[in-house]
Parts: structure tokens; C-alpha cells; sequence
């Protein structure tokens, strides 16, 4: 059986573990989506507490595909001394980052965007805030173009690979989903045509890259919403991904209209609750031969063992090291207890008010320790 803490590689990217930190909006950026000091410290932290692979919170490849504030945004040169400082930052301290390349399509409003959000079609659904304008052939050639641009950059400027996000309804996923995906051209109508978007930004985000940089992707392997991508449309694009050449694919669920089955569940506060993609992942392991990553719950050292003994690559986790980012050290020198993060998503609230995620519990925690 794998082991948690052997080295493994991904394509050229030689990592340390098996553990992931998955994606995850900080909040950390300037409102021109330039990387701050304090985003490259976020990091930094990450990498000092043994995490094997960083990967970023969402960066824009292009302008209207911003959809926080406080996001990072990778659509020109502009901001290029400040991300080499970032991935230097992250590299002296031991670490291996990933930049995860985004556009949020129907998920962001005109105020972040600049102008009416894009998508697939022009239909209003319940985690849209507003009716997006249906792409154009010329448009998806040119956002199709911009992720292969951001991946250029991100490989010139230091990072060790790049994860593009085809999950969690942003503008890749939409594409994916029924639900979202009403056209009636060769990117809609059947499971093979709605992942032609997805194949097509693979193949010119490779085109730009080259073929020994990795290239992975985060995927949903359902929408856990009605009319949306089935476990079965999932295994047809995991397929296409892995025939094409993907280098890894993290396997995720949900949408922000996904209830209780959202990505970011709260009150995983028993074993059983943890791990909810995993029986996601191992049906798309079973269908591909390049590496899998699960995300979703993973709170004890053994559910993560658990995973890996039923065929998993790589533990992905997100809010856990919000709250301990030297959690993956503490469990490889034999602290095994769970992880302490209480999944309330409180770490967000901070994100959006004070310019960047932490654990709220915790600090409140260190607060009263003070005063005692």
C-alpha cells in the first residue's frame, strides 16, 4: 500500500507526501488582483508545515472573470515581479505551487466582472447573481486563449505547475453541466460535446507550457443539483482529460446551489462524515491511469489512509490547514489526532472583510488564553 509520506512525482514535479493543500480563495490579493507579501506568507506557511503540493486559490485569466475581491488575476505581465517573489518565497522554504487558473463565468456579477457575466447560455440559475450573456464562438476562442496565456506566465514566473478549475460551477464546469449548457453547437447537446471546452483549454494551456510541465485539473464528479453534471458526464471528461494527457485530476462536488452538499460542508465533526468524494474519486480513478486527488472532509490521518488504501493518490485538504498549517508535519512526527478545524467556514468571513482568510475559532481561542 502507498505510503502518506513517501515522495512521489507528478510528470516533472518531484513532492515530498501525498498531501495536497486544495484550492481555496484567500482573499489576500490588491483590488488589481496583484499578489500581496501577505499572500506569499500564507504560503510560505504552508510549505514550512510540510504540505507536499500548494495549490493557489483562483487566479483570473482574464479581467471578466474575477469574481471576489481580493482574487488573484493573471491576464497580463503586470503583476509578474510579484508572483516570482511568491513562488521564490515558497521554494526557499521547501515547498512545490501550483497555480489554480480560473474564469468564474456565470458566478461573478457585472461589478466584479466590469461588464454582464459570461456563460455557456444565457440562463439564470440559482448560483448565478445575475442573467450572464451567452459566449460567442470568438469569445471562447479568446478565454480558451487567455487560460493558455496565464499558464505561460504562471510557468515563467516560478510555479512548479498549474490546476485549472473545472468544478464547482465556474465557467469550465458550466460548460460541463446540462443544467448551464443549453447550446445547441458542438459545445452542448451530449456529454462529449459539453467537455470539448474543457479539451480545448487543456490542449492550448499544453500548446503553451510544453510537455514536461504538469498540468492538472480540479473536477467535479457530480453538481449535486438537479439537471446538472451526473457521476456519469464526470467519467466521460475524466476519460477525454486522461486520453489527452492531463497530468493529475482532483476530484470534487457541488456548486454554491448544491445545499447541504455544497463544497464546503459544515458540522464534519465524525469519521463518517469525512471524505464525502471519495466514492466520486476511486469511480474516476477506476476509468483513468494518471493520478487522483480527493478532496472533501478529510479530518483524521486515518480516513486519509483509508483513501489511499482503496486506490486514491493524494489527500487533498483545505480548511484543516486554514486552522493548522503545519497539520501535515504534526501527523509525520506521530501526532495523529484529528485535525482541529470544527468546519463552521467562519475563515471565509474574514476573506471579505479583512483582507484575508484565518481561523476565527482559533484566534478567539488565543484571545482568551491572553486574558486568562
Amino acid at each position: 500500500m502507498p505510503d502518506l509520506f513517501e515522495p512521489t512525482f507528478i510528470r516533472s514535479m518531484a513532492l515530498a507526501n501525498r498531501f495536497v493543500r486544495s484550492a481555496t480563495w484567500e482573499g489576500m490579493s490588491d483590488d488589481q488582483g496583484r499578489p500581496t507579501p501577505k499572500i506569499a506568507e500564507f504560503y510560505t506557511e504552508l510549505a514550512l508545515g510540510g504540505v507536499g503540493l500548494i495549490i493557489t486559490g483562483y487566479a483570473a485569466v482574464s479581467p471578466e472573470g474575477k469574481q471576489l475581491p481580493g482574487t488573484m488575476v493573471i491576464a497580463a505581465e503586470d503583476f509578474a515581479d510579484d508572483y516570482r517573489r511568491l513562488t521564490a518565497a515558497v521554494h526557499a522554504a521547501g515547498g512545490r505551487i501550483c497555480l489554480q487558473l480560473v474564469h468564474a463565468g456565470g458566478q461573478t456579477d457585472a461589478k466584479h466582472a466590469g461588464r454582464t457575466p459570461l456563460a455557456p447560455t444565457a440562463v439564470k440559475l440559482p448560483q448565478f447573481p445575475e442573467t450572464p450573456e451567452e459566449l460567442s464562438k470568438g469569445e471562447i476562442d479568446r478565454i480558451v486563449r487567455a487560460f493558455g496565456a496565464a499558464a505561460r506566465r504562471a510557468k515563467a514566473y516560478g510555479f512548479d505547475a498549474v490546476q485549472l478549475h473545472a468544478a464547482h460551477g465556474y465557467l469550465i464546469s458550466e460548460f460541463l453541466s446540462p443544467l448551464a449548457n443549453r447550446r445547441s453547437d458542438g459545445y452542448g447537446g451530449s456529454d462529449e460535446n459539453r467537455a470539448r471546452f474543457l479539451l480545448e483549454v487543456y490542449g492550448e494551456v499544453r500548446r503553451q507550457v510544453g510537455e514536461d510541465f504538469p498540468v492538472l485539473v480540479k473536477l467535479n464528479g457530480c453538481d449535486f443539483q438537479e439537471g446538472g453534471l451526473s457521476p456519469a458526464g464526470a467519467l466521460v471528461a475524466a476519460r477525454l482529460l486522461d486520453a489527452a494527457g492531463i497530468d493529475a485530476i482532483e476530484v470534487s462536488g457541488g456548486t454554491p446551489a448544491s445545499g447541504e452538499k455544497s463544497p464546503v460542508r459544515t458540522k464534519i465533526d465524525a469519521p463518517e462524515k469525512e471524505a464525502f468524494h471519495l466514492e466520486l474519486a476511486m469511480a474516476i480513478k477506476g476509468q483513468v491511469g494518471c493520478p487522483v486527488m480527493c478532496v472533501g472532509g478529510f479530518r483524521s490521518y486515518e480516513t486519509a489512509e483509508l483513501a489511499l488504501a482503496r486506490g486514491i493518490d493524494y489527500v487533498s485538504l483545505a480548511r484543516p490547514l486554514v486552522r493548522e498549517p503545519a497539520l501535515v508535519n504534526r501527523w509525520r512526527t506521530g501526532d495523529r489526532r484529528p485535525a482541529t478545524c470544527i468546519s463552521c467556514n467562519g475563515c471565509f468571513r474574514p476573506g471579505l472583510r479583512e483582507g484575508g482568510i484565518y481561523c476565527v475559532v482559533e484566534r478567539k481561542e488565543r484571545e482568551k488564553e491572553k486574558k486568562e
